[in-house]
């Protein structure tokens, strides 16, 4: 089997039902993505386990937007709890972001794959993505939404970071459509974690990806 391009966004709070689907899922993904619904309900300890059961990179999805020694803090304690990536958001500024870099894998994003994200922060992209390109991060989180963004980010950015996008399925998004675009990995939740048969539709996905890539 190819290497897998595929991302579980685990949004759920329970922990048995989210280590049950990490382990179910994992033969397909290439990573795991924990955010704040899960942390807050199954404890900042469900990043150590779920990296236990999956023996896959976990990605804490905390979009850190706070001063340095804050994002500091916070980074330090996730990072310390086995994550290998955490996302920070970069519109709070260089230092900010530096604070999380200079402790581990950074994500930076510079889209959202939400309408809102046209309000205020895709006018600002082009300059998160010049702060990416100087700071050199992981990747950057580009939307999966709108691939037409996402070919645009991948252009601007220097080649070795990777593109991220969230938005696949439930939000609209396409995979075969977002990867054709440039992205690097596809980020899917809903469309997993709600399935009746999680394990066929990350099977799915990835084979749909495995096909364009």
């Amino acid at each position: 089997m190819k290497e897998s391009r595929l991302i579980l966004a685990l949004d759920v709070y329970e922990r048995e039902r989210a280590l049950e689907i990490a382990e179910r899922t994992a033969e397909y993904l290439w990573a795991v993505k924990v955010n704040w619904p899960l942390i807050i309900g199954s404890g900042l300890k469900i990043i150590t386990e779920l990296k236990q059961v999956t023996g896959l990179p976990i990605i804490a999805d905390l979009k850190l937007a706070d001063i340095p020694n804050t994002n500091r803090l916070i980074a330090s304690k996730v990072f310390e709890a086995g994550a290998d990536y955490v996302i920070a958001h970069g519109f709070v500024g260089r230092e900010s972001v530096k604070a999380v870099m200079e402790l581990g894998e950074t994500i930076i994003v510079v889209e959202m794959s939400h309408p809102g994200a046209g309000e205020f922060i895709q006018p600002a992209t082009d300059g998160l993505i010049e702060l990416a390109n100087e700071l050199g991060p992981f990747g950057v989180i580009a939307p999966a939404t709108r691939p037409e963004r996402v070919a645009y980010i991948r252009s601007k950015l220097r080649p070795e970071i990777k593109v991220i996008t969230p938005g696949v399925g439930a939000q609209g998004g396409k995979a075969e459509e977002v990867v054709k675009a440039g992205a690097d990995y596809v980020i899917v939740g809903r469309s997993i974690y709600t399935s009746k048969n999680p394990r066929e539709s990350a099977r799915r996905i990835f084979e749909e990806i495995k096909e364009v890539v």
